[in-house]
């Protein structure tokens, strides 16, 4: 068996070890994901091989290899404005049935990864703000959360090379929103966007309610990574994080269907969101 080769047997290990630490469950046929994702830490924690890396990632005082492993392991790819439709439902739909609230409109990116999610709800909003001057007087508060911190670094300095501003996001988008960064070939979120949105870590798997209350969560292509049982303690926890009638967004394949009777189905054509039952 060569380095970067893992035998049936530890890959089977490794998966539950996964799915206990962050409820990510691993297909059969995924141990291709583990050598791509997982090979490049050999070198950077001095281990000979990806059967030995694995083995000390599950032991309890690797903590710093653990805590690499799983960022290597739950960071997804993402771009800007993901499907657009969620995007045109908060202008064209959500934020006009809020437009006079009296208090900052809440909202949650949950598994908000490298940040276009919460940053494309920011742009959004001063879209709209910049359309409709009276509306939305309170503003809002966007609450972005990962369970990997190395991306939360990412984020929270809002600076994103040519590739990663090349998906999705218009040269329109990228010239209002955008200053050059100090690394060439990057830009940098504008103080107006980044101000929006706080970032915190936390697993999916813990207790929200240090969160709070929010009025619209964003949780898009992140339950189909999830157990059955897992997802449905997940949509529970949202439901109770929601004010009374808030919204749920989920992504574009992702149903909860036959998980829970506590959301209203919205069909908006495009596209679908939960409304919270009362």
């Amino acid at each position: 068996m060569s380095e970067r080769e893992l035998g049936q047997q530890e890959y089977d290990v490794f998966r539950q070890f996964l799915e206990r630490q962050c409820g990510i469950v691993l297909g059969e046929s995924k141990m291709y994901l583990v050598k791509s994702r997982l090979a490049p830490l050999m070198a950077k924690f001095d281990v000979e091989t990806l059967s030995e890396l694995v083995k000390r990632s599950m032991q309890i005082h690797e903590r710093a290899l653990r805590a690499a492993v799983i960022d290597a392991m739950t960071t997804n790819e993402t771009l800007w404005f993901r499907d657009t439709y969620p995007f045109e439902l908060l202008r064209d739909k959500i934020f006009p049935e809020y437009k006079n609230s009296r208090t900052p409109l809440k909202i949650w990116s949950a598994a908000s990864s490298t940040g276009q999610e919460p940053y494309s709800i920011a742009m959004t909003f001063l879209e709209y703000k910049a359309k409709n001057p009276g509306a939305l007087s309170a503003g809002i508060s966007i609450t972005a959360t990962d369970i990997s911190n190395k991306v939360l670094e990412q984020c929270a300095k809002a600076e994103y090379d040519s590739l990663s501003l090349a998906r999705g996001l218009s040269q329109e988008r990228r010239s209002q929103f955008f200053e050059e960064a100090e690394k060439p070939g990057s830009m940098k979120l504008k103080p107006p966007v980044r101000n929006l949105v706080q970032f915190r870590h936390l697993n999916l798997l813990d207790s929200y309610s240090l969160l709070g209350k929010f009025d619209i969560i964003f949780c898009r292509n992140v339950l189909i990574y999830f157990a059955p049982e897992v997802k449905r303690k997940i949509i529970a926890q949202f439901r109770q994080s929601l004010t009374p009638d808030g919204y749920l967004f989920l992504g574009a394949s992702e149903s909860i269907s036959g998980l829970t009777e506590d959301f209203q189905m919205i069909r908006c054509n495009p596209g679908i969101i939960y409304q919270k039952k009362n």
